[in-house]
């Protein structure tokens, strides 16, 4: 049988083998104004995507190379949901690049304590499948990899369970969320949502 410690250096490993190469740095300034068609959503305080109900995620602070990623997916439709990939189509590689600047300037913000779900037994949790990618307290080693401290506890349940059901696909990320009870993600969700220094708003 593989031990805990091999079988985390062997998840860190697969991790970094689908790191994409780093992206064109962006010009924050430009992205600034570029990302006044994401304003709508992602720079308000609270604001929840109508149906299923959960926070819009939290984008300040985020890596430059995850937030290109993501767009870049949303335009290719290998991430799925109706308004970000309207807005991610007509982005140019600058674009997002540009965005991206902008966004992971924005400073850290104080996590956000959530009632559901044990944080005691989510930080156990998290070193035992998190960590590897994304750091035992949600702020992640590479930056292929999203920073996750501080977000809204309802986005990362929800992205857990649309990993687990295909909804979201990423080979990793689907083995591990396969393996979570529903327990097990509001206790980590409640754990990296109540990090310090975590991901913030942007404004």
């Amino acid at each position: 049988m593989i031990n805990a410690s091999f079988s985390r250096l062997l998840l860190g490993a697969a991790c970094l083998g689908f790191a994409a190469a780093a992206p064109a740095a962006g010009d924050a300034k430009a992205g600034q104004y570029k990302f006044s068609t994401c304003a709508g959503c992602h720079a308000i305080p609270g604001y929840t995507n109508v149906y299923p109900t959960y926070h819009v995620p939290k984008l300040g602070g985020q890596y430059p190379d995850y937030i290109v990623a993501a767009l870049k997916g949303y335009q290719s439709g290998q991430r799925h949901h109706p308004t970000m990939g309207a807005n991610a189509a007509s982005l140019s590689e600058a674009d997002m690049a540009d965005i991206a600047a902008y966004v992971a300037a924005v400073e850290p913000a104080a996590g956000t304590p959530t009632p559901r779900g044990n944080p005691e037994a989510g930080k156990q949790k998290a070193a035992q499948v998190c960590a590897a990618c994304h750091g035992a307290d949600g702020h992640s080693p590479a930056p292929a990899f999203p920073r996750i401290a501080g977000q809204h506890a309802d986005y990362l349940v929800k992205a857990l369970e649309d990993y687990s059901s295909g909804a979201r696909n990423n080979p990793i990320m689907a083995g591990i969320a396969k393996s979570l009870s529903a327990q097990d993600r509001l206790d980590l969700a409640a754990w990296f949502a109540a990090q310090p220094k975590g991901l913030s708003v942007v404004k």
